[in-house]
């Protein structure tokens, strides 16, 4: 028993350094075949480094590579849109949620212009588009995603009404913020574009909510009143500026009518006294005889008066007046 392990050591020494080269040529072969290929997904990049500096991006299929750790690969997936949620998470089960609750709750609350406490839910769809700035340039990817978007958010928020961030002013947010962040990205150079900002459920805090709800039919039966005044307005107020001018055009034609009047009287004056200059006993007899059949010719009962006003006596119309 003593003398197998020698017999062994005896057996490997009758080994050919042929056999010996050879082996070691196919371990390194295949090692060099397996570390000189790697597989990119189609909704994948890679990024391929060569001594730890960046060498090129690649896209799907089967790639090459220097073997034995000359060459890395990193794979990105560039080709797929993500998603980040804030204010709220998507989790599978209940249990996970406690995690998020403080962070959630924090992010989500901001403060309007008009000094009102409001959360916000929202959330950003973005693309990698430059694999290699994703990868190298920025430590903490996500967080920095995070940190700008809630800044901007904040922002434009802080910047508005509470009414018109939850109403008026959700799409101009938006737009608003999409450009925001793609322009801070930028200046990271975090290598992503952001495709969408959706602002998701807009209320305020659990605690104020009655109250809110309260303020918020305050103003609406407040805008009601005012739709209703103006439409009174409009009612009323073109009937009262008819009226008025019909009122100006009367007054205007009695003003035309009393001047005609009078003008016509200055003219019948002016002829009787051009008359009467000429023949003034028979004018003063003409007028005299015109106004007693005026009175005469009237319809009612007349009343003659004396000079002396010693006496009134009733005179009865004649010409068959009733």
């Amino acid at each position: 028993m003593a003398e197998r392990p020698f017999k062994q050591v005896k057996s490997l020494k009758k080994l050919s350094p042929a056999f010996v080269v050879w082996g070691l040529v196919i371990v390194v072969a295949a090692s060099a075949a397996l570390t000189s290929f790697f597989v990119v997904d189609a909704t994948e990049q890679a990024v391929v480094t060569r001594l730890g500096k960046y060498s090129r991006t690649v896209g799907a299929g089967l790639q090459f590579k220097l073997p034995f750790g000359l060459d890395r690969n990193y794979n990105v997936p560039a080709n797929v849109v993500q998603t980040e949620q804030f204010g709220f998470k998507t989790v599978s089960s209940a249990g996970t949620k406690g995690i998020y609750e403080n962070n959630i709750v924090e992010e989500a609350r901001m403060l309007t212009g008009d000094l009102n406490i409001v959360d916000v839910e929202w959330i950003i769809q973005y693309k990698i588009v430059d694999p290699a700035a994703w990868l190298f340039n920025v430590k903490d990817r996500t967080k920095t995603i995070r940190d700008i978007s809630q800044s901007v958010l904040n922002m434009l928020v802080g910047d508005r009404a509470i009414l018109d961030v939850m109403g008026s002013e959700r799409s101009s947010i938006e737009t608003l913020a999409q450009e925001m962040m793609n322009d801070n990205f930028s200046q990271l150079g975090l290598g992503i574009n952001v495709l969408t900002v959706k602002l998701q459920n807009i209320v305020p805090p659990a605690g104020v909510q009655d109250a809110f709800e309260d303020v918020n039919k305050a103003i609406q039966d407040m805008n009601r009143f005012i739709n209703e005044g103006k439409e009174a307005y409009n009612t009323e107020i073109p009937k009262a500026q008819g009226e008025a001018d019909r009122q100006v055009q009367v007054a205007q034609g009695y003003a035309v009518e009393r001047v005609n009047k009078a003008q016509g009287d200055v003219a019948r004056f002016n002829a009787v006294y051009d008359e009467y200059r000429k023949a003034p006993t028979v004018t003063r007899e003409r007028l005299y005889i015109e106004t007693m059949e005026e009175i005469f010719n009237a319809k009612e009962n007349s009343t003659l008066i004396d000079g002396e006003l010693d006496n009134v006596l009733p005179v009865k119309p004649l010409g068959g007046a009733q």
